[in-house]
């Protein structure tokens, strides 16, 4: 029985069906189902592509990894070679160029030598008598030291022995102002100014002298003198020049 005065809602009748809500249901799971191992399948076959695709990928790389590799091995080699073969070129070179330097000075003291008896046992008469020959000054590697070599001969026919001195003095410049220094206030070898000279061929006069630190040498001056009845003086200058060991 209806109250007055409140509005009734409409009501709808249906069948009952509880087996198509079953199916409905069971549909829709089925549905999810699908929809799920359809993605799922699909990923699968996504993520195997894309890893067939970084795995040739990946095989190619490394063929060129590989490639590169020996092409750089053999770049490597050849640079190798070549600085070897260049090295092996510069020290025959070198070997070759020492060999000639040698030869050469070899020839010229065998040609100074040749000269030097030649003057001796055959000399001229403008040239007969006393003569300074030669000068070396040799560096020793140690700081302002130095050997040094002077050879005085006698030119003659006829050879008798020779007495005298030899004065040894080095010219250079100290502060400003030249200065001439004799060799025995350089070489603790020499005892005097005058160094004694007694031979019949010729004399060796050698030894080592050290350079004051504030002084540069600029020349040697060499003066030769003989006692005797034909006394005679002969004098020569050297630059300074030295020969490196």
């Amino acid at each position: 029985m209806a109250v007055k005065g409140t509005k009734q809602p409409l009501l709808v009748v249906v069948p009952y069906r509880p087996v198509r809500k079953i199916i409905l249901s069971l549909s829709l799971i089925l549905m999810v189902i699908a929809l799920v191992a359809g993605s799922y399948y699909w990923g699968v076959y996504q993520g195997a592509s894309r890893q067939a695709d970084a795995v040739a990928e990946r095989n190619e790389l490394r063929q060129r990894v590989a490639v590169l590799t020996e092409e750089s091995k053999t770049l490597q080699q050849e640079v190798v070679n070549l600085k070897l073969g260049a090295q092996v070129d510069h020290e025959a070179n070198e070997q070759v160029r020492a060999q000639v330097i040698t030869l050469k000075e070899e020839i010229t003291a065998l040609q100074e030598e040749i000269s030097f008896y030649r003057g001796i046992m055959a000399p001229e008469n403008s040239n007969s008598g006393l003569v300074i020959g030669s000068l070396n000054v040799i560096s020793t590697g140690l700081p302002r030291q130095y050997e040094y070599k002077v050879v005085v001969q006698q030119l003659a026919t006829n050879h008798q022995v020779l007495s005298g001195y030899l004065n040894f003095n080095v010219v250079g410049w100290r502060n400003g102002e030249q200065e001439i220094i004799p060799l025995h206030q350089l070489s603790n070898q020499v005892d005097d100014a005058n160094i004694r000279l007694r031979f019949r061929y010729f004399q060796n006069i050698e030894g080592r002298l050290t350079l004051p630190d504030d002084f540069e040498p600029e020349r040697i001056e060499l003066i030769a003198r003989s006692t005797g009845s034909n006394a005679q003086t002969t004098e020569k200058k050297f630059g300074w020049l030295v020969q490196e060991i």
